[in-house]
């Protein structure tokens, strides 16, 4: 269920302002959301699975902090987050 070295590769490249950019809140919610859609594959197979339930309402609402970051911070980023991940806002 975690991510693959080779997707989190590919996403700090997507995302990141340079090769070694993990740290950066738009790679951070790029992460969060390639773990999101996993952990939601599993939840939907897997219903009675409570503490996976519970970890993914985690990183939701992780996700949302920093996305609420990004709106302050640079209103442009966010939308580009938004519109390249396919999120809701």
């Amino acid at each position: 269920m975690a991510l693959t070295k080779e997707i989190k590769e590919r996403l700090v490249k997507d995302f990141g302002q340079g090769p070694k950019d993990s740290g950066s809140a738009e790679v951070q919610v790029a992460m969060l959301t390639e773990n999101i859609r996993q952990l939601t594959d599993h939840c939907k197979k897997n219903p009675q699975d409570f503490s996976s339930r519970r970890g993914l309402l985690k990183m939701v609402c992780r996700r949302r902090r920093y996305l609420d970051y990004l709106l302050r911070k640079d209103k442009d980023v966010y939308a580009g987050i938004i519109k390249e991940l396919g999120l809701k806002r």
